[in-house]
């Protein structure tokens, strides 16, 4: 119970600091981080959590399913149809460019073998839809970036998946087996993805029944309903739940278009307080021991990976594209690493491969200081543009009235606003 009183304390703290945060660069996210940290067994030792603590993964896992629903259900299939070439770019190139990068680093400056390396690199490839949700959120900023940033985000945690579980296989005791379980991953994915799509149609299909229909104060239920019999049956049949999760957000927004709107507040309400929840058990982690632990060229490491690998990459993915300067930058820069990496980097220190303890104290200090980065960025970066410069701005945005001044941040934090494209 010392847990859920610190969460409610943290999350009273993060509701009263919204309207500063909405204009500086205090970041609530960070705030529920290093509430995590304080109270564990590092400083106060008010509670205690390990990395095998059955809590850490089942609220990242939430987290994460949560938010890449409601994250899908703000893909719009036409516009992504008129812009699909920067996003196919960024996970086409860029992803892989990033990983390699990372591999070389890591294998060079920490001393890790090269399939550990090219693990780490597999880990820490994807980009967090939460974070990543921090810049694209704002409608200033402009609707060619915010559905590239969207789009990346929410599909690349399940692309890294397989190769994660490939290179595990590849780097523990029974590397044999690496090749025995591409099928099963394959069929993993293919599960999450049709699970994804047909049960947001059968859903649909349910609700024009005649004798059947939902009273309006209990419309918004019906999406969460659909959500978590999603994420039962995907941990049921090991089907990937991640990919199931964004799909069926975008599918149930396609053919249910009411339903996204009446379940938008509670949704993304909901994606908060599971954001929120993860990042205070997150937060717990990082012990003064962790970062300890860690080698100078690991630090060195990580500082690359957040400064030069992620950017560069991305870069060289979208030379030749489309989209301005400033745009680019933008989006070389808001690659931030959260919970699909936390999750990710679980698997790795549980899988018992011989340098895995290396692999996810490298991994967690990476991610540690990508949040504390990138969800203090945001504010600065959306001042970056101008309502007045948009060109491709949505239809939902026209309704705005143009201002120079950032958008205000909804309670508990603007910089977890899902992504409008």
């Amino acid at each position: 119970m010392v847990l859920v009183a610190v969460f409610g304390v943290a999350l009273l703290i993060a509701v009263l600091l919204s309207g500063l945060a909405a204009r500086t660069v205090l970041s609530t996210s960070l705030l529920f981080l290093l509430s995590g940290a304080l109270v564990s067994d590092g400083f106060l030792g008010l509670i205690h959590i390990t990395p095998d603590s059955e809590i850490v993964s089942v609220t990242a896992d939430l987290a994460l399913f949560a938010v890449l629903f409601t994250d899908g259900m703000h893909v719009s299939f036409p516009k992504l149809r008129r812009n699909w070439k920067n996003p196919a770019r960024a996970l086409g190139l860029g992803m892989p460019l990033a990983m390699a990068g990372m591999a070389l680093i890591t294998h060079y400056l920490v001393g890790l073998d090269w399939t550990t390396s090219f693990l780490v690199g597999a880990v820490l490839a994807p980009t967090d839809p939460v974070f990543a949700s921090a810049i694209v959120g704002r409608r200033e900023v402009p609707a060619k970036l915010r559905q590239l940033l969207n789009v990346e985000s929410g599909i690349n945690d399940g692309l890294a998946l397989p190769v994660v579980l490939i290179l595990i296989a590849a780097a523990g005791p029974t590397s044999g087996q690496a090749h025995a379980s591409v099928g099963s991953i394959a069929l993993e994915l293919g599960l999450g993805l049709v699970f994804g799509i047909v049960l947001p149609l059968a859903v649909a299909g349910l609700v024009r029944l005649r004798l059947l229909g939902a009273e309006p104060k209990l419309q918004p239920l019906l999406p969460l309903a659909t959500g978590i019999i999603l994420y039962g049956l995907c941990h049921l049949t090991h089907a990937n739940p991640y990919l199931a999760a964004f799909s069926a957000g975008a599918v149930l927004a396609s053919v249910s278009p009411e339903g996204k709107t009446v379940f938008e507040p509670l949704g993304e309400a909901l994606a908060e307080l599971a954001k929120f929840a993860a990042l205070l058990v997150f937060g717990a982690l990082l012990t003064p021991q962790l970062f300890g632990d860690l080698s100078v060229g690991g630090y060195v490491a990580v500082v690359l990976a957040i400064m030069l690998i992620r950017p560069a990459s991305l870069l060289v993915s979208l030379l030749g594209a489309r989209i301005e300067r400033r745009e680019k930058l933008v989006a070389a820069w808001f690659g931030p690493k959260g919970f699909a990496s936390v999750v990710y980097g679980l698997l790795v220190l549980q899988a018992g491969i011989p340098q895995g303890e290396e692999a996810y104290t490298l991994i967690a200090v990476c991610i540690a200081f990508s949040i504390t980065a990138h969800s203090s960025t945001d504010v600065p970066i959306a001042r970056l543009f101008r309502v007045d410069d948009l060109a491709g701005i949505t239809s939902e945005d026209h309704t705005a009235k143009p201002s120079a001044v950032p958008a205000p941040r909804s309670a508990p934090d603007q910089e977890t606003h899902h992504a409008r494209p």
